[in-house]
């Protein structure tokens, strides 16, 4: 694939979970189009955007013309189309397994608990529930950190970025407990050049839509 065929459209809105796609973008050196929305106006909302994603939400990238949404989608697919940063560990690396669970983690376990705490309601029935219960939700992913210090050992991945800008929201919210190991992990994802360089220019990006 040439380096023209590896540039994607990324559809993002400052303050919202689409700011670790933009640090992930910067993490793995990508050529990428920013299309900036601002949330508080309804960009979103209107059939310009609609058009593009149904749904009506951010992050969502276009690459070759296909859309790709759903956060660990999308952190796959982009560490996938830059593997010369070793983001991502291919098929036959013993490591391919845990870096896809740990994304689909996030999606069908973190986000639904978080929600349902979020909204001070009760999980469904366990049969019913993608989580199980908050408390062992979030003693999985403890446990899992560590033994760091990333989520697959000595290894960073997309995966991180990922985890580590998602902890550190929920920690501002008060939705998860900020215990040494988390607070750990979300310093060290947070301080990594490129991700403060990554949060610097969506503070100035928010600063300027709301000017």
């Amino acid at each position: 694939m040439s380096p023209s065929d590896r540039r994607v459209i990324f559809y993002h809105a400052p303050q919202s979970r689409s700011a670790g796609v933009r640090a992930l973008l910067e993490e793995l050196g990508a050529d990428y189009e920013l299309h900036a929305l601002n949330l508080k106006t309804g960009q979103t909302r209107e059939p310009a955007y609609l058009a593009i994603n149904p749904m009506g939400k951010v992050p969502a990238i276009v690459h070759l013309g296909s859309l790709i949404t759903e956060q660990s989608a999308i952190y796959q697919y982009l560490a996938d189309l830059y593997p010369e940063a070793g983001l991502a560990p291919q098929m036959g690396d013993p490591l391919r397994g845990p870096f896809l669970r740990w994304l689909a983690f996030y999606g069908s376990s973190f986000e639904p608990a978080v929600t349902d705490k979020a909204m001070k309601r009760d999980p469904a029935p366990p049969s019913m529930c993608p989580y199980g219960d908050f408390d062992t939700m979030m003693a999985t992913i403890e446990a899992q950190l560590s033994a760091g210090p990333y989520i697959l050992g000595d290894r960073f991945t997309s995966a991180d970025v990922l985890w580590g800008l998602a902890l550190k929201w929920m920690l501002g919210f008060g939705l998860v407990d900020g215990t040494p190991v988390v607070k750990a992990y979300v310093e060290r994802i947070g301080s990594r050049p490129k991700i403060v360089a990554a949060a610097k220019a969506d503070a100035e990006l928010a600063a300027a839509q709301q000017a």
